[in-house]
């Protein structure tokens, strides 16, 4: 399929806009699954949601559907080869095998390192296009003591962002 004029501008442009790298992750009657996924955005404090973007042709979009719970954690600079193993599918990798995992209070996997942690229920979905969009009551947040460098995903490469303040 070729793209329009339009969505190919789209997609220059939506690339020039910087955005945190998260892994999202569950567990439960679909399985443990995990994407990396830089589509994720607060919603509102009361009750704290976020909305996350998942692909409806990516193997773990029917995960999150069935096991209704997912974790986004934010990932740091020093998790980018993390990032890039959960991007894509390969049959017989247990992406799960590197990094230090823990379970959320919903029993999705936290990586137990990252930045934030953010436990959530599935409270809504929407379809919209070629994605869903999950709405996510956050259950528990899991935050380092101290910020590490960021990661960040910005014209199509990663970058990293000082944590001092």
């Amino acid at each position: 399929m070729e793209l329009t004029e339009t969505q190919q501008a789209f997609r220059e442009g939506m690339s020039r806009l910087g955005a945190a790298v998260n892994l999202i992750t569950t567990d439960g009657p679909g399985g443990r699954h995990g994407i990396t996924a830089s589509a994720v955005c607060s919603v509102t404090d009361n009750p704290p949601t976020l909305l996350v973007c998942v692909n409806r042709n990516a193997f773990a979009h029917d995960r999150f559907v069935q096991n209704g719970v997912l974790c986004v954690n934010v990932l740091a600079a020093d998790h980018q080869a993390l990032s890039g193993l959960f991007a894509r599918y390969v049959e017989g990798v247990d992406r799960f095998a590197h990094g230090d995992w823990t379970l959320a209070e919903t029993g999705s996997p936290v990586l137990a390192d990252a930045n934030v942690a953010f436990d959530c229920k599935v409270t809504a979905t929407h379809a919209q296009g070629t994605h869903t969009v999950f709405f996510c009551e956050v259950v528990a947040v899991r935050m380092r003591e101290t910020a590490r460098q960021g990661l960040v995903w910005f014209s199509r490469d990663y970058h990293h962002l000082a944590a001092e303040r």
